[in-house]
Parts: C-alpha cells; structure tokens; sequence
C-alpha cells in the first residue's frame, strides 16, 4: 500500500496522524490515478475535465468502497469480528467489494440484498456483481424488500452468537462515521495529486480545481470528501448528483455523517452550505437508465476509453455534462469527476 507522502509536514500532517491512529487494513492500491479528458473537455467545449479513477482501487474489480472497507475492517477486526453482514441492493457494489475484502481477510461475509430495482429476471439476480459475491465465497440472501432483509439481519446477528462467533453489521455503501474516514483520507491524497504534475507535465500542476462532482447515493463517500476539504482548508466545492431518492433526503444523511465523522477525528464541522446535493437525473429511480446517462455513458467510452456505470457513475457525469452545458462550469480551472466504479452493473 503506497500512501503518498503520507509522513509528510503540512497543514494536513494532524489530519494525516488522527486516519493513521486509528484501526485500518491494506486493501487498495493508492493513490488511484487523476487523470486528464482532453477529448471530452474539447467536445464539450467547457472547462479542462479531469478524473479521479477511484474505479481503479484494485480489490475485486475496483470501486470507491475499498476505501471505506479499509477503515470498517480495521475496526471490526480490532474489535475481534469473525463475521460480517452487510445489506444492499441485488447488484450491490459495496456487497461485492465487502465479499472481495472478507476474501482477502479470511472473513466470513453474509450478504443481505433486497430487491431495490424492478428486475427479478435470472441475469439480474445471477450475473455482474451477484456472480462475484459468490466467487468471493459469500453467502448471499435476497428478500423482496428491505424489512425482510433488516429481519434476516436480526436473525443472521443472533446466529452468529450462538455459534460463539463475533459478527459486526455494516449498514448499505459502508456509509457510516468510520466509513467516511476513506474519504477523508482520499481528499489528502486529491490535494497532493492537484499540487504536481503528471508524467506528462500536464496543467492541473499548481492549478486548484474549481469544483469536484460525483454521484452519491449512501452519502460516506461525499460525507468524507466533504470534511477532508474542509479540515485541509482546501475551498474547492463539491458538488453530488443525487442518485438514490432526494437531494434533500441525500443531504441530510451526509450532515449527520459529517457531523459524526468531524467529532470522531475532534475537528470542526463545515457548514452545512458545503453540502452541495442535485437532483434531477435520477430520472424514474434508482438504477433505472435515463437518456442522460446513456449519452454521458457512450461518449465518454468513445471519446476517452472511459468506462463508467449505469447506476451511479453514468448519471453523475450527466449532472457534469448539464452543468458545463448551462455555464456553471466554465472558464481554465480543471474540474475533477470522481469515479466511483460500478462496471459490473454493465453486464446484467
């Protein structure tokens, strides 16, 4: 596990210190690149676009989970965890990546889905992450609906005390206090990226971005980005696209986060104006295609080899599209899309 300059001074080096303190397991291959789009930034005719490959984290087909898993992990093991039951969605993938990471752990791993998407055929059920849980080894349960997943919970906890095993429960995309911790983390690694030129010498050396966006669904990935920025004092905003219910529902699920994650590592909340959530591409619900996506989709696949997801990826680049599109997002300063992962969604 490389973590950039991870010892190094700074107004960072405290912040560094409180991730570094606290229960964690090596899992991804970091830092994941930041990677220009010129071809995508020309057709679009706005700002030079960038991209953080957190689908590159290498644990079971990559994915921005592996971050937050390294925290989880490090936190259950620690607190003699033998067991772990996560819930989520059929094509789940903070499922599978939990089920890779179990794997890489010697780990028990139950995987609690519900059906969330209005597709009960065998390929959904069967292939693109389904397939990799049970590669990984989990055992996978899935029930018509969420409270009947929240009962095989109940009931897979209480099993696992009477087998004299210590099981520890994660809640859906890993989005909890300790969760976020990944992200935090991954706001040092971004601002040491933006401060240096790649190979190539390219542009965004010494040039602070004027915006970060991705899509959010749980809320840990943008709650941890969110209070990394602000705790680095870096005044680059991030923008959500809301792909799992509201942006008001999704909004408040990331201030309690930040609020959690911030007295966890005893800094200072941000104000909740830094909490930046969009709808309006969610289209007829979760996991559902919309033309937006389709087109963010199969433009940035062919102008850059980029592949993105139909779920989250694919319509937060959407949100990106319509905000350069409309002038919000205009001008030299770079903008940076996160790239969450999620291509197993492609096959099913």
């Amino acid at each position: 596990m490389n973590r950039s300059a991870a010892g190094a001074a700074g107004p960072g080096a405290d912040l560094r210190q409180a991730l570094d303190a606290m229960p964690q397991v090596a899992l991804g291959h970091w830092p994941t690149p930041l990677e220009p789009l010129p071809r995508l930034s020309a057709h679009l005719g706005g700002p030079p676009i960038w991209v953080k490959r957190d689908d590159c984290t290498g644990l079971g087909l990559g994915g921005n989970k592996v971050r937050k898993l390294e925290f989880l992990l490090g936190e259950a093991r620690a607190a003699g965890a033998t067991t772990i039951i996560t819930v989520g969605g059929v094509q789940s993938n903070h499922a599978r990546q939990t089920a890779a990471a179990c794997a890489r752990l010697g780990l028990r791993c139950e995987l609690v889905l519900s059906r969330m998407v209005a597709r009960h055929d065998a390929a959904y059920e069967t292939g693109g992450n389904v397939l990799l849980d049970g590669l990984f080894g989990a055992e996978v349960k899935i029930f018509d609906d969420m409270q009947s997943a929240a009962e095989r919970v109940r009931e897979a906890l209480a099993e696992a005390a009477k087998r004299g095993e210590r099981a520890a429960f994660f809640p859906g995309g890993g989005s909890t206090a300790t969760g976020a911790m990944g992200y935090v983390r991954a706001a040092i690694e971004l601002e040491q990226q933006w401060g240096a030129a790649d190979s190539a010498g390219s542009a965004i050396a010494g040039s602070r971005p004027q915006r970060i966006l991705l899509a959010s669904s749980t809320g840990g990935t943008l709650a941890g980005l969110v209070l990394g920025l602000h705790a680095l004092r870096a005044a680059v905003p991030v923008t959500a696209i809301a792909v799992c219910g509201t942006a008001v529902a999704t909004s408040a699920t990331v201030a309690g986060l930040v609020a959690e994650a911030a007295a966890k590592l005893d800094i200072k909340t941000p104000s909740p104006t830094a909490i930046d959530v969009r709808d309006g591409f969610l289209g007829s619900g979760y996991g559902k295609p919309t033309d937006a996506m389709r087109e963010a989709l199969s433009t940035c696949a062919r102008l850059e080899g980029l592949v993105l997801d139909p779920v989250y990826s694919g319509k937060g680049m959407a949100g990106l599209f319509a905000a350069v599109r409309s002038g919000e997002l205009s001008g030299d300063a770079p903008v940076i899309f996160l790239h969450t992962g999620g291509s197993p969604a492609l096959f099913v």
